[in-house]
Parts: structure tokens; sequence; C-alpha cells
């Protein structure tokens, strides 16, 4: 079974694998498949649960607080359309659309193709429905969401006593199930029971589709993936410009993001204003220093590393750089995985500020900061989808694509 590796556009046989065991890239030891902790019937069964548990975990009481003889209850949804409310549009659609709308999306159509596979069900467009799931795969954030909500009513209850509602431990229980569906889905095998790998002629130039790795002649360059209908490229198309100017529009912004109060808070008729080094701060005075060394990873080293990282790539793809490409493509890896958390404080802003107003006692709301923030991170995230790793390798002695 020959696909192309997805990092460095190598050609590799796969055998069948026994359970436990790991297929890794000969050339930038990227691991093409792994079996062990891997099953349909766990993916099918966690993809299920995650999808039921998100409407009770929308629908029922988040959280609720009690002050002075007077308590406010939230729901996941509570922060997002007072955001709205107040005009911070951009902040609230990003956040509603990672948090809310792209979980539903994903986890329904990931167990409608899990189901479909299951049951021996090849329907019309399979492979296409498939392709988005895998494609929103780092976009639904569910388990994101969940830290952040932690981190916010920790926050909340520093001053002020605090109940998880019926909405809240259903949506614990959605964001762990998302986190063991991630785990226990073997895409590689999904491809396959889709459709089956082709073989091609000795020596006949090939390309790889970079969404299910499948290999195909290099005469069909430009046409859709038979298997999951992307279109077919050699390269991804102007990867390094996109990336660049993804990369440098985020640079500009983080500016604003770490000077730029994220939340003001209003406090017997003062405003306090609030900057991610200002929150990490409180965390610290208060005890919860685990939450402020997460807090400092995720909103300050990781947005800074991935900048620094795609630069070094953009740089390396530009000089035609031979050095560490292991290393460099380690990080690219770490870097697209990773850059979704750095998402956690503005999912902090949305789940603590609904519960602070109480009777103009007290209140919070974002400030430029934030969306400046979500903005950072939408576009290092989307810069290192755009960049083709792939490039990278393009310097080593010629292989078929």
């Amino acid at each position: 079974m020959t696909i192309g590796c997805p990092e460095c556009g190598a050609l590799e046989d796969i055998p069948p694998l026994a359970s436990r065991m790991l297929a890794r890239c000969r050339v930038c030891r990227y691991p093409l498949e792994r079996r062990s902790g891997r099953s349909l019937n766990a993916a099918l069964a966690c993809s299920m649960a995650t999808f039921a548990l998100l409407f009770p975990a929308n629908l029922a009481p988040l959280m609720t607080v009690h002050m002075l003889g007077t308590e406010r209850s939230s729901v996941l949804a509570s922060g997002i359309v007072a955001m709205w409310r107040e005009d911070w549009i951009i902040l609230a659609v990003l956040l509603g659309t990672f948090g809310i709308v792209l979980p539903f999306i994903r986890f329904g159509a990931l167990t409608l193709v899990l189901g479909a596979v299951r049951a021996g069900w090849r329907f019309k467009g399979i492979g296409a429905l498939f392709r988005w799931t895998v494609l929103l795969d780092i976009w639904a954030m569910p388990d994101v969401y969940l830290v952040g909500c932690l981190v916010g009513y920790a926050r909340v209850t520093q001053n002020l006593t605090g109940t998880i509602g019926e909405g809240g431990y259903c949506f614990i229980a959605a964001a762990l199930m998302s986190m063991l569906t991630r785990a226990s889905l073997d895409r590689r095998t999904i491809w396959r029971a889709i459709a089956a790998e082709r073989t091609l002629a000795k020596g006949e130039a090939a390309l790889s589709c970079t969404v299910c790795d499948l290999v195909e002649p290099v005469s069909r360059e430009g046409q859709p993936c038979y298997r999951c209908g992307q279109k077919l490229r050699v390269r991804k198309p102007d990867a390094v410009v996109r990336a660049a100017a993804l990369s440098l529009a985020a640079l500009v912004l983080t500016v604003p993001a770490n000077l730029y109060p994220m939340t003001v808070s209003t406090q017997l008729g003062h405003d306090v204003s609030h900057r991610i080094i200002d929150g990490v701060y409180q965390l610290f005075h208060a005890g919860l220093w685990p939450l402020g060394i997460l807090i400092i990873c995720t909103s300050i080293v990781i947005p800074l590393a991935k900048i620094v990282g795609m630069a070094w790539f953009i740089a390396s793809v530009k000089r035609r750089s031979r050095e560490h490409l292991r290393i460099k493509a380690h990080l690219y890896r770490w870097i697209d995985e990773l850059g979704r958390w750095s998402n956690v404080d503005v999912f902090t802003i949305a789940a603590f500020a609904p519960l602070i107003p109480l009777d103009g006692i007290a209140s919070a709301r974002p400030a430029i900061g934030a969306t400046a923030f979500a903005l950072v991170v939408f576009l290092t995230m989307t810069a290192s989808r755009a960049f083709d790793p792939r490039m990278m390798w393009d310097v080593r002695v010629r292989r078929r694509p």
C-alpha cells in the first residue's frame, strides 16, 4: 500500500500493520500509520457520545455564582452572545464558530461517516464529507473551550461562591469524549474503507493528495482526488507567500494583543484594565500558579513560537537550506497541533464575563486586546495550514513528489 508522506512528500509502501505497531516515514520520521489505541468502534462510540452531549452542554446551565443573596447563571453561549451585543463582532464570531458551531458540524459529520463505514454503506460524497471532518479537526475546539471554562471558573470563585450546572458536567464529558475521539480515530483505515490505494506503474511520475495521502499519476494534477475530492497539486500554490503574509499580519497584531487590555472590570464604579500579563499575575497571586503557567504557555510562548517557527520555515525554503530538516519537520508538526490551545485565554473571557454582572456591583467585559489576540491565533493557525512543509524537503535528491 503506497501513500505519500504529508510532511516530506516521499512515497512509502506500508505493509498491513498488526495492533500496537507504528509506521514512520523513512525520510522525515513522520508517523504515517499508528494502530495502537486505534479502533473504528471506539471512535464511533466517542464521536456519537460527543455529538449527543453537545446538546445539553449548550442548553443547560453551565455555571452559577452567588453573591449577597443574588445569583447569576450562564450557558455555554452566554459570553459569546454578550460579546455580540456589545459590538465585539469579530471576537464573537471567532469564538462562536470554534467553540459551538464547528463542534456540532464536525462530530455530527464524523458520526455519520464512521457509522456508514461500520455498516458497510458507501454513499456518494462520503470521501468529501470525511475530508471536511479531517480539515475541521483543529478548528473544532470543545477541549480548548473546556480549559478556558475551568480557568474562568477558578477566577470567578476566588471571591464568589460558584457551582457547576448540569450543562457544565455535560460539557466536561463532551470535551473529554472529543479528545478520546481524536486519540482513537484511525484515519488511514477509514480512508482505505472509503477507497483503496491505487497501484502505479513502476517509474511513473506521481503526486499525493494533501488530505488523504492517496498517490495518483502526476498527469491528474488540477483534478479532484477520486477518494476525497481535494484538488490534486504537486505542491500547495503560493504556499510561501500566503504563509508569510499571514504570519506578518499576526506579528503586527501581537503588539496590541499584549499591550492593550484583554478585559475591563468595573468594581464599585471604577474601571480596572487587565492585560494578559495582569491575568497571569492575578492567578499567581491567588495561588493558582499551575493555571498561571498554563496561560503563559498558551498566550505568550506558543503564539510567539509559532511566528518565529514559521519565519524559520519560510527562510529555509527561500534559502534552499538543507540543514536541520527533521528538526524543522518536528517543529512544524508541534506548531500545527498546539496552535489551537492559544485560544484558552479568550475562551476564559467568554466563560467568566457573563457571570460577573451583579446588580451594578461589578461587571466584566472584553476589550480591544482580546480581539487582537483572537486574530493572532486565527492568523497563525491559518498560516501553518497554508504552508507546505514538503517544500523544505525539495532541496534533497529529487524524489517522486
